[in-house]
């Protein structure tokens, strides 16, 4: 195997430099969406309507069995998605209300 000489220091000092800013400037202002999953930035929705008697509580539990996507998950964690997800202040409903529902 042959062995291999650095010639000239500035330049490869130089080099290493450049190629450290560039891997650098990559990380700070790549978009972090690529290196993370938020699942609350879930791409596919199902709109429902409240009706008469619907509680954030009775719409989580629902959820909870019919929803793949909330399977094995506390029904306070999908209130609390629910809530975020629709920009709910409190848990009030109205009837004929539209909210959003990650599914798979």
């Amino acid at each position: 195997m042959k062995k291999m000489k650095i010639v000239n220091m500035k330049k490869f000092v130089r080099s290493i430099c450049v190629l450290v800013g560039v891997l650098i400037a990559l990380i700070l202002f790549f978009p972090k969406a690529t290196f993370s999953h938020n699942e609350n930035e879930h791409p596919n929705y199902e709109t429902i309507s409240v009706t008469k008697g619907d509680t954030l509580w009775s719409i989580a539990g629902k959820q909870q069995e019919s929803n793949p996507y909330y399977t094995e998950k506390d029904i306070r964690d999908i209130i609390k998605q629910i809530k975020k997800l629709n920009q709910l202040e409190n848990s009030e409903l109205q009837i004929g209300q539209t909210l959003k529902v990650p599914v798979l």
